[in-house]
């Protein structure tokens, strides 16, 4: 064999063959390829002088086994053009494993709603919820603050870094939730996330005894927190809400962890009660118990004074606060953060390097520069006047034409407005018309595991213009009187 760089990304040695079989063994080899997709169809196949040097092959030797595989159909040849791998039938595929049938199917299976709450990269005008307006962000600050944070000078920044996020990235983060959200921290409890998914992993990995620990979780509500309690082995129990939010006499004793968007409730929009709050945190005292405490788009408020955040609230080191900047800036950023209690945060930092070492210094020293210059709150109150716009055509839509059909259920902060059927029974037939004339938009049901799911819709108004939002829901109105 020659010492030429290889040219197929797969061993290909032929090194021990004898010159009379070299043609059948590179045949073989290049047609397992092709079958197992190591070499995938519409590929082209290097020259065959290219081959032959590379492998210390015959030319002739590698043109008959490129004829060959030509003959079988395997590859296409064109006049003057390298030949190309067709598009021929693979193998099947192997027998499931029996692990799969049991373990995968009860803790890693994808949900019913998945689908349903999942959302496209490119943003088009829909009622989709949980995704914000990015073409508001200021890009070319970003870009700016971004390209002096790749400078060669900042050389610290280009190794491993600490597992829990940047000093100067969790400082900033403190500084900002204590302004925005009252939320009593230092920069010392904060543990950077790659966004709030990974934050819930991380706590569920921790906190989770498989097959002991109770999880009580909102309904309708998030799915994605329970589901990561879920795949590390816990049994999750639906709670339902109401109009001061979760029902804290609902929750059962045995509850070990309680998963909560008190600021908004996700997907209802209604807000917790302060006796609801200091009712769940005297729960959580007397039994033990631990409360997650989502603030997933706490920083769009309208109207009223936010209620304190259960953190602050809290004396008893008792809740963990999540944090996220998907709906402030963009969910491809991936940053979120936790606010651990004291006794939580040297695991918690310590789960977050097993899971990925550490994060992208590079964007966390953009993101610190963006909240400490203050482009952060400059943004988030311009989104906020634009989303109360948004609000408020939409509010004004349900609270008329649509009123025959819709109650608004009364929110005061976030980026979705819910609403409940004024005839439930009818549910069922008028879904198809929401689904063909407000795009995006979720049934309530899509969010709750229990028999009695609240029947409404929720309207996100991140991916939809103020000036659509009237013509959208009037067609709707027109369809549902038909």
């Amino acid at each position: 064999m020659t010492s030429t760089e290889p040219v197929f990304e797969f061993p290909l040695d032929l090194g021990g063959v004898a010159a009379a079989g070299r043609t059948r063994a590179l045949h073989e080899a290049l047609r397992e390829a092709i079958l197992d997709r190591r070499l995938r169809a519409g590929s082209e196949l290097p020259s065959t002088r290219r081959v032959a040097t590379a492998y210390g092959l015959a030319r002739n030797t590698v043109i008959a086994a490129y004829d060959l595989l030509v003959a079988e159909g395997y590859l296409v040849t064109r006049a003057g053009a390298k030949a190309v791998v067709a598009d021929v039938a693979t193998r099947p595929a192997t027998r499931t494993p029996r692990l799969a049938d049991g373990h995968l199917r009860a803790r890693w299976q994808a949900p019913s709603w998945s689908s349903a709450v999942s959302t496209s990269d490119a943003w088009t005008s829909s009622f989709r919820l949980g995704v914000p307006d990015h073409r508001e962000v200021p890009f070319d600050v970003w870009r700016r603050l971004l390209a002096r944070a790749f400078h060669p000078r900042h050389g610290t920044a280009f190794g491993y870094q600490p597992p829990h996020g940047r000093p100067r990235l969790r400082e900033a983060i403190a500084g900002h939730v204590s302004f925005a959200r009252a939320v009593s921290c230092r920069a010392e409890d904060v543990v950077v996330t790659s966004g709030a998914r990974q934050a819930f992993d991380l706590l569920a990995r921790l906190l989770v005894v498989p097959g002991r620990t109770v999880v009580a979780v909102e309904d309708p509500g998030y799915p994605t927190a329970g589901a990561a309690m879920a795949a590390a082995g816990a049994d999750i129990v639906p709670v339902p809400v109401d109009a001061e939010g979760l029902c804290v006499d609902a929750l059962p004793r045995n509850a070990r962890i309680v998963y909560v968007t008190p600021s908004h409730q996700y997907p209802t929009g209604v807000a917790m009660s302060m006796a609801r709050r200091r009712a769940l945190l005297d729960f959580a005292r007397e039994h033990d118990a631990l409360v997650v405490e989502d603030d997933y788009d706490g920083e769009f408020r309208y109207g009223a004074r936010p209620l304190d955040a259960l953190q602050t609230l809290d004396r008893d080191g008792r809740v963990v606060y999540v944090g996220t900047f998907s709906k402030s800036l963009f969910p491809s950023l991936r940053m979120g953060y936790v606010v651990a209690p004291e006794w939580l945060r040297d695991a918690l930092a310590a789960a977050k390097e097993r899971a990925d070492t550490c994060g992208n210094a590079q964007v966390e020293d953009a993101l610190a520069d963006f909240i400490l210059e203050g482009h952060l709150a400059r943004h988030v109150r311009r989104m906020r006047r634009v989303y109360a716009g948004r609000r408020e055509a939409l509010s004004g839509m349900l609270d008329g034409p649509l009123s025959r059909w819709f109650e608004a259920i009364p929110s005061e902060a976030g980026i979705h407005v819910a609403a409940r059927f004024v005839d439930a029974e009818r549910a069922d037939a008028l879904l198809p018309r929401v689904r063909e004339h407000a795009a995006g938009a979720m049934p309530l049901r899509a969010l709750s595991q229990r028999a009695d799911a609240l029947h409404g819709v929720a309207f996100g108004i991140g991916c939809v213009d103020e000036s659509e939002i009237g013509e959208r829901l009037e067609s709707l109105a027109k369809a549902l009187r038909r």
